[in-house]
């Protein structure tokens, strides 16, 4: 005699439920980083379109969550938690960090005990080149590059 495991219906259901809210959860609902693609200064917008006032202008490099999408326009956030819109096309996916503290050192290798080669201050935009553990190799626009612990930067 052969026996046959079927599952009751209820279990069933909860379990194809629980697999379609672990396919919902994969990469397409994981945080989204943005930077800004232009040149020339970006609004961020009360709302998604040119008819909003802009409540800021943000530079080349300027890191930004995305929160929400409405056509080509992201609903993002920032380091200190503004929020507003940007259009999207004008957005790119270069990792970028801006500095979260008034003062970060920025040294030679990824260690509190390494040499310090610059200082960059609150609000500076870096451009990402490595990652490791708890450490952030960065680029400033003038060239200068080094190692900055990753708590004091917010970014990607």
């Amino acid at each position: 005699m052969q026996r046959s495991f079927r599952l009751p219906a209820v279990a069933l259901s909860t379990f194809l439920a629980l697999v379609a809210l672990i396919a919902l959860a994969s990469p397409s609902m994981a945080q989204r980083m943005v930077s800004i693609a232009s040149t020339k200064e970006v609004n961020m917008r009360s709302g998604p379109g040119t008819r909003y006032g802009a409540d800021w202008t943000l530079g080349h490099g300027y890191p930004l969550k995305v929160i929400g999408r409405q056509g080509k326009w992201l609903k993002v956030s920032d380091f200190e938690n503004d929020r507003g819109w940007v259009y999207g096309p004008l957005t790119s996916s270069t990792p970028m960090h801006i500095v979260k503290v008034k003062v970060a050192n920025m040294r030679s290798q990824p260690s509190e005990g390494s040499r310090i080669v610059g200082k960059v201050a609150y609000g500076n935009v870096l451009k990402t080149l490595e990652r490791r553990q708890n450490w952030v190799k960065v680029q400033r626009e003038g060239g200068l590059r080094g190692w900055i612990a990753k708590r004091l930067l917010w970014g990607w």
